[in-house]
């Protein structure tokens, strides 16, 4: 990382709805496994280089003031050095989610970034500041699914992940992808000379969302760790899976281990070619199974061949509008996808409509490796320590071929062979592997 980058940490919120259970100290000062929030964060990001830091305060400030200093003490629960340079931006009066960030101007000349102080994350800055770097954006925010989309932003991006649409939790939606907005940002300087005065401002609606416009918002999309610890059950969630590890195995500088999972006969009933949205019904169990995916931390990514792109039967609006309906569903349960990486060739011709262009033989249509060995590179994933799960022998065949561990999902099962675990439905193997963890 760049030595001179900044993070601005925003620590002055009262957390109204962990209130009740933390209401003498401030939201980032509520310990999360002995130690507070905020000295989480300034631990990732001081071992990733990024030392100099402001913290925006304002509610009971004076409590993070005292326990960190200017950064160059020790750390009260560890007796180590934080390790970082602090200094303090103090609201004299509220100044919502982003009007403290005025008196920055005189301070930052380059890109910084942005932190929710109450957020407990482990994520590779260096790649996501590279990404915000080529976007050429003013902004570009963390986005990613979680287990709570229908109470959460929503963020809708082009092919290039610029935003085109952010949905409130208010705001009317039908189907959608399962992207949130996480509460990360990087920021260019440029973005401060919207702050005249020290005024009321909200982060989102008044300095973020007019960059749509000016197309100028762009996403990060990452399935690593970064949770809020907005409510008790949340902490509770967090300190189980720091407790686990399960945070920074997260961090995608680390080896991942990812469950493939095939589309139509195992998410999704099997209708043959699926060209209408209204035939799309998930399986009994899948959304149980794939939050037990979720929360065993491997990545659930689905791969799909759908030659009815090739075929010109469906278009890849009428698809993505598929899978939005898909992660909308699985979302309403708790669970949701890390990606879906899509096969859109055929390689035979002569369909009335079909599209040219995808009547090729390629190097992702299962039964070739291709969408997982994609997946590989993206996610920086173990192919070895991963499993392909699907209803039939291309998936098989896939996985294998990719050097994955691999499950076939059937509810008749002709034979066995040693190489390949067999179970009735998905939730049954979710059930055998993971329960465990």
């Amino acid at each position: 990382m760049r030595s001179d980058l900044a993070a601005v940490i925003m620590a002055g919120g009262k957390g109204t709805r962990i209130a009740s259970v933390h209401a003498d100290i401030p939201k980032p000062m509520i310990l999360v496994c002995g130690k507070p929030i905020l000295e989480h964060q300034i631990e990732c990001l001081r071992k990733q280089g990024i030392r100099n830091i402001f913290l925006s305060i304002g509610h009971l400030g004076h409590i993070i003031r005292d326990y960190f200093g200017d950064g160059s003490g020790l750390s009260p629960v560890t007796q180590e050095p934080f390790g970082v340079t602090i200094r303090y931006i103090s609201e004299r009066e509220p100044l919502g989610t982003a009007g403290a960030l005025y008196y920055l101007k005189p301070h930052i000349q380059g890109d910084f970034l942005l932190i929710n102080g109450d957020l407990i994350f482990d994520v590779d800055f260096e790649r996501f500041f590279r990404q915000h770097q080529e976007s050429g954006a003013d902004a570009t925010i963390f986005v990613h699914p979680n287990d709570h989309p229908f109470d959460s932003g929503i963020i809708i991006t082009d092919e290039d992940l610029y935003v085109t649409k952010w949905l409130h939790k208010e705001d009317d939606r039908l189907w959608y992808q399962n992207r949130v907005n996480a509460g990360l940002h990087f920021l260019s300087a440029e973005v401060l000379d919207r702050f005249e005065t020290p005024v009321k401002k909200d982060l989102d609606r008044d300095i973020l969302m007019p960059l749509i416009a000016l197309e100028s918002l762009h996403a990060y999309a990452s399935p690593e760790y970064v949770k809020d610890i907005g409510t008790p059950q949340r902490l509770a969630e967090v300190e189980h899976d720091m407790a686990q590890g399960k945070i920074a195995a997260k961090n995608l500088k680390k080896k991942q281990r990812a469950v493939f999972l095939d589309r139509d006969g195992t998410i999704n009933r099997y209708v043959g070619f699926l060209r209408n949205i209204e035939e799309f019904e998930l399986i009994e169990g899948i959304a149980e199974a794939i939050k037990k995916i979720n929360q065993s931390g491997y990545l659930a990514i689905v791969v799909t061949n759908q030659p009815v792109i090739a075929r010109g039967e469906v278009s890849w609006a009428q698809l993505h509008e598929i899978h939005n309906k898909m992660e909308t569903l699985l979302g309403e349960s708790g669970a949701f996808v890390d990606d879906i990486l899509i096969c859109p060739h055929h390689p035979n011709k002569g369909f009335a409509g079909e599209r040219p262009e995808y009547k090729i033989a390629c190097n992702c249509r299962k039964p070739k490796p291709g969408l997982l060995l994609e997946a590989a590179e993206q996610y920086n994933i173990d192919l070895s320590a991963s499993w392909m799960v699907g209803d039939a022998d291309t998936d098989i065949e896939a996985g294998l071929a990719a050097g994955c561990k691999v499950a076939l999902i059937s509810e008749v099962l002709d034979e066995k062979r040693e190489d390949i675990a067999t179970y009735s439905n998905l939730l049954g193997f979710a059930s055998e592997q993971f329960d465990k963890i």
